[in-house]
C-alpha cells in the first residue's frame, strides 16, 4: 500500500514555517543569506517530467526560483481534480509571467501508475501552459520532498483520498516560503504568489481605506459555488474544463442535478448514461465527489437558477436588443448593445456592468460557432479585468474582435452605431451619438479623438 501525502507537518518543516510567520513580519531583502533553505536543506534527487525529462529536484525545480508545488495523483477522484483547475484559473491570471519568472510543479505520490506518459495525457486535460511541469520519479524520493516540504503524513485508512489539497509556494533566492490551500480564491492565490514573493520589486500603493470598501452580501450559494465548482465551470462565460452551466436548471432535472453534485462518483459507476455523456465529452475530467450534502446542492442550484435568469433578463434589456434577437446572420446587435454598455462605464471611468456585460457577450459570442471565438475570448477576457487598465485592455481587444468579424461577414452593427478612433492611443471602438465618448482615456480625456466613416480594417 502506497503512503499517501496530506497535511501533517513535521517538526522540522514546523520549524521552518515557523520562519516563514517571521519572514511575513521582517520581509527578506532580495540578497538575503538563503543558505539554511537552499542547498543544503533541499533534496536534490532526480525527478522526471511529462515529457520524460531527468530533473534535479534543487538545481532544475526550485533553485533561484519562485514556485508553487502541489502533491497529486492522477486517478484521484476527489480533491486532486479540483485542486489541478485551481491551479489552472491561478496560472491563467499569472498570465505570461508563467515560466518567465513565476513556476508551478505537481509531484505525483503515485509514481508506479503516474509514468511521464499519464501525466503529459493529465496535464493536457487541464490545460497546463508554459511553466506548469508534472514531475515523477522515485517513490522515496518523493517522500523525502514531501517531508521537506512539511507536507508528509502517514496513510490514514478512514480517509478514502489519502490527500489533502496543500500548496507550497516559495522563493528560493530569498527564503520566503509559505503554505495554503491549494483550494482558496485564485485571485489570491496569484496575488500572493506573483507580488508577496517579490514584494520589493513590484510594491504598490497603500490601498484605499476600509471606508470606501462596498458592502458585502453573502449569498452562501455563490459561495459554495465559487469554492466548489468555479475552478471547472462557469454560468454564462462558455464552456471551460466542464460545461458551462447556464441554464442548466432548465435542462436537466433537478432531482438528477442534486445527486449529481453530491455523488458524481456513484452515478458514473452505476453506468448513469448523461454523467458518461459529459465524462466523455470534457476529455476525461472527472467531476469529483466534494463532499457536498443535500443543502449544499440545493443552494448551488438555487444559485445556478438565479444568475441563469438574471442573464436571460440581461440580455433583453429594453432598449438594448429585442427580444428574441441573437447574434447569428447579419445581426450583431446583440453583441453590440452589451459592448456599447461596457463602452459607456470606461468612459465614466466605472466598471459597473462591465462584468455582465462580459458575460452576455460571451454566450452571444458562442451562439456565432467558430466565427465568434475571438468575440467570445475576448469577452471572457474582459470578465476578469480587476481594474480599470485592465479592462481597457481587454475592451480593446473586444471591440477590435467585434469589428472585425462585422467587416468580414458584412453583419450589422446597428443603426445608429458610430466607430471612433482615437490617435493618441490608435485604438478603435464603437459608439452611439456624434460626440466622442473615449473609454480608454475616460473622464480625463473624454473628447479626444474621432468619428470614421467606415469600419477599419483590423489585423487579428
Amino acid at each position: 500500500m502506497r503512503r499517501k501525502i496530506i497535511g501533517t507537518v513535521a517538526p522540522a518543516a514546523m520549524l521552518w514555517l515557523a520562519v516563514v510567520i517571521v519572514g511575513v513580519v521582517h520581509p527578506v531583502p532580495a540578497a538575503a543569506d538563503n543558505t539554511r533553505w537552499g542547498a543544503g536543506y533541499f533534496p536534490n534527487v532526480t525527478l522526471t517530467t511529462q515529457d520524460g525529462v531527468p530533473v534535479r529536484f534543487y538545481d532544475d525545480v526550485i533553485q533561484g526560483k519562485i514556485v508553487a508545488i502541489n502533491l497529486i495523483y492522477t486517478t484521484c477522484k476527489y480533491a486532486c481534480p479540483l485542486e489541478t483547475a485551481r491551479l489552472s484559473q491561478v496560472a491563467t491570471l499569472l498570465g505570461d509571467r508563467m515560466g518567465r519568472d513565476v513556476f508551478f510543479y505537481s509531484i505525483t505520490i503515485d509514481p508506479d501508475h503516474d509514468t511521464p506518459a499519464v501525466l503529459k495525457e493529465y496535464a493536457a486535460k487541464y490545460q497546463a501552459g508554459p511553466g506548469w511541469t508534472f514531475l515523477t520519479g522515485k517513490q522515496q524520493d518523493i517522500e523525502l520532498i514531501s517531508r521537506k516540504l512539511g507536507l508528509y503524513s502517514e496513510p490514514n485508512p478512514s480517509n478514502p483520498d489519502g490527500h489533502t489539497p496543500m500548496l507550497i509556494i516559495g522563493n528560493e533566492a530569498t527564503g520566503q516560503w509559505m503554505r495554503n490551500s491549494a483550494l482558496d480564491n485564485p485571485k489570491f492565490l496569484a496575488r500572493t504568489i506573483g507580488d508577496w514573493l517579490n514584494s520589493w520589486q513590484t510594491a504598490r500603493k497603500a490601498p484605499k481605506s476600509y471606508a470606501d470598501v462596498p458592502a458585502f452580501t453573502f449569498d452562501p450559494g455563490e459561495y459554495i459555488f465559487r469554492n466548489h465548482c468555479g475552478a471547472c465551470h462557469t454560468i454564462g462565460h462558455g464552456d471551460h474544463l466542464g460545461p458551462d452551466l447556464a441554464g442548466v436548471t432548465a435542462t436537466r432535472d433537478r432531482e438528477w442535478l442534486a445527486r449529481f453534485i453530491i455523488a458524481p462518483d456513484k452515478m458514473l459507476a452505476a453506468g448513469d448514461p448523461i454523467a458518461q455523456a459529459l465524462l466523455a465529452k470534457y476529455k476525461q475530467v472527472l467531476m469529483p465527489n466534494l463532499a457536498l450534502g443535500a443543502d449544499d446542492a440545493n443552494l448551488l442550484i438555487g444559485y445556478m437558477d438565479t444568475q441563469s435568469r438574471r442573464l436571460a433578463s440581461t440580455a433583453t434589456t429594453p432598449g438594448d436588443t429585442a427580444a428574441g434577437t441573437t447574434a447569428v446572420g447579419g445581426n450583431l446587435t446583440p453583441i453590440v448593445a452589451p459592448y456599447l454598455r461596457i463602452q459607456r462605464a470606461l468612459n465614466g471611468d466605472g466598471l459597473i456592468g462591465v462584468d455582465d456585460g462580459g458575460r452576455v457577450i460571451a454566450i452571444e459570442a458562442a451562439k456565432l460557432g467558430s466565427n465568434g471565438a475571438d468575440i467570445q475570448a475576448a469577452a471572457e477576457a474582459i470578465q476578469q479585468a480587476a481594474d480599470l487598465k485592465a479592462a481597457r485592455t481587454a475592451f480593446a481587444r473586444l471591440g477590435d474582435a467585434i469589428m472585425i468579424h462585422a467587416k468580414s461577414s458584412g453583419a450589422s452593427l446597428g443603426g445608429d452605431v458610430k466607430v471612433a478612433y482615437c490617435p493618441m492611443v490608435q485604438k478603435y471602438w464603437l459608439q452611439t451619438g456624434d460626440t466622442v465618448q473615449n473609454p480608454f482615456y475616460g473622464q480625463q480625456m473624454s473628447d479626444c479623438g474621432r468619428i470614421t466613416a467606415d469600419i477599419p480594417s483590423l489585423k487579428k
